[in-house]
């Protein structure tokens, strides 16, 4: 939740006072209150963790985690707006073109659901205006002269109905709308149904000459918004699926030949956010695969043991085997980390055990913390996580740490992955994919991922094999999308390649 200046101003105090309270019970004096404040992924500063956790639940419930083609034409690049800082954003967002006459939306990124939608006129709930500093629109059906509504006896209606993305009601007639109802875990959702129409991007060929093209395809317009959706501090135009299933922007893409089935991000880990996100796979020398399991509604790995500093950690391998009440699940869509309730314990004692011994360990809340003032990479362990074929994954402190405060040269570090409890199911959240390449090969079923700077410049592939580059830089706001202003948002991706850019950004 984005929060005023002040407000940041004050948790800021707080997390100091709470490492005041470490200090000074250190030095023998009366110890202060403790509060201990985590930090929203991509920083994770001043965000109380239970905050956090309640987020990604909202999140978790509305896609069940948590217990609860032809040829190809290019690479489709989407910039990544928005700050990593919870206080200002909180979230990552892109820009669509939709609609005849063409406007343009602001869709949250979500590697954890399947479908774009966006906000229709009329919308009982919808927000009219956000705190990110961006401009909201409506979308109308009834005034675009390229849309049309989908009916229930659409055969893409048909197969949305069989994953559960589709709602008809046995007393509808064949001609009635395809609808949706998407809920989340705290209670908010949204509803609407389905309609077809152009979706509008930029083809940037190889001698940097841009044409337009576009490509017809299904999201969602949704007319009703309840709960968190309501509230206008993050609020966005809609929200951008990047699922498997089929009425996924990248899978339909895919089936027109506008873009491969493969899609790679490279999140920042700096306190500015941003990274890259194309439809196209990223190319480099130290990337490794691992199959993604088959037949999942979300992106699983085979996860097979954790290893701390060295230290393979006593967790029955069993534990990872995937089936419907467990195993490892990727999900750009979610801040922190959970693991399963069976290996959370082996896991914080192995941090805890291996730390330096000039490294202060306490307990605040349920979360293993410590205090020192020398640097994380010197003073805590690496962790890696081996999957099948004996792939690992790095881990450094920085992924599983997240810090809370600072005071003079001490700073004070929490454990922020989290006991999924009860629950045998492990969440690879922000906190672990950042500063990372990950790219998710779907037309071969296999996941692969390399650590990387993720503010520079990445190889991609087009359709004829052939390697462009896709660089990081700063937004211009005066020169960019004219419905964007003020706020400090830091979109990224700027293109030298065979690419379609969406909106026209010229570049999160």
């Amino acid at each position: 939740m984005r929060r005023p200046p002040e407000f940041t101003a004050a948790v800021a105090a707080v997390a100091s006072l709470a490492l005041a309270a470490v200090l000074a019970a250190a030095a023998g004096a009366a110890p202060l209150p403790a509060a201990l404040m985590l930090e929203r992924a991509l920083p994770h500063k001043g965000a109380e963790v239970e905050h956090l956790k309640e987020r990604d639940r909202a999140r978790h419930g509305r896609r069940g985690l948590l217990g609860g083609g032809g040829g190809v034409a290019g690479v489709v690049d989407f910039p990544v707006d928005g700050s990593a800082n919870p206080f200002m954003v909180g979230l990552y967002f892109t820009r669509v073109k939709l609609g005849s006459p063409p406007k343009e939306y602001f869709v949250q990124i979500d590697t954890g659901s399947d479908i774009l939608w966006v906000a229709c006129s009329p919308c009982t709930g919808c927000p009219a205006s956000s705190g990110l500093n961006i401009q909201l629109e409506f979308f109308n059906p009834d005034t675009s002269s390229t849309s049309s509504r989908i009916p229930c006896s659409d055969d893409r209606c048909t197969a949305a109905l069989q994953t559960g993305e589709a709602v008809c009601q046995t007393s509808d007639s064949p001609s009635s709308p395809c609808g949706y109802t998407f809920t989340y875990g705290d209670g908010s959702g949204t509803s609407g149904y389905y309609v077809s129409d152009t979706m509008y991007f930029d083809t940037v060929m190889g001698n940097e000459q841009t044409a337009n093209s576009s490509a017809s395809i299904v999201f969602g317009c949704s007319n009703s918004q309840s709960g968190d959706l309501t509230k206008t501090d993050r609020a966005v135009d809609g929200i951008f699926g990047f699922g498997q299933h089929q009425l996924s922007v990248v899978s339909q893409l895919n089936s027109l030949g506008v873009s491969p089935k493969v899609f790679s991000h490279c999140l920042k880990g700096s306190d500015n956010g941003g990274g890259v996100l194309v439809l196209g796979e990223i190319v480099e020398p130290g990337l490794v695969y691992t199959p993604l399991v088959p037949s999942q509604p979300h992106y699983n790995l085979n996860l097979e043991s954790i290893v701390v500093n060295g230290q393979k950690l006593p967790i029955d391998s069993s534990l990872f085997t995937t089936s419907n009440t467990q195993g490892t699940i990727v999900d750009s869509g979610t801040t922190l980390a959970y693991l399963a309730d069976g290996a959370y314990d082996p896991f914080v004692n192995a941090i805890t055990s291996a730390v330096s011994p000039s490294v202060r360990s306490l307990v605040s809340k349920g979360n293993q913390c410590f205090v020192t003032s020398s640097s994380v990479d010197s003073s805590f362990p690496t962790v890696s996580l081996y999957f099948m074929g004996g792939v690992a994954m790095t881990v450094k402190p920085e992924n599983y740490l997240l810090q809370q405060a600072s005071i003079d040269n001490n700073v004070l570090w929490c454990i922020g992955w989290q006991r999924n409890q009860g629950q045998q199911i492990t969440i690879l959240g922000d906190l672990v994919l950042k500063d990372k390449i990950f790219v998710y090969d779907l037309a071969n079923m296999r996941m692969g991922w390399t650590d990387y700077d993720c503010s520079t410049s990445v190889n991609v592939t087009t359709s004829s094999g052939k390697n462009q580059y896709v660089n990081t830089g700063q937004f211009d706001v005066n020169g960019g999308p004219p419905r964007l202003y003020g706020g400090g948002l830091i979109p990224t991706v700027a293109v030298a390649a065979v690419a379609l850019i969406f909106g026209g950004f010229s570049r999160r």
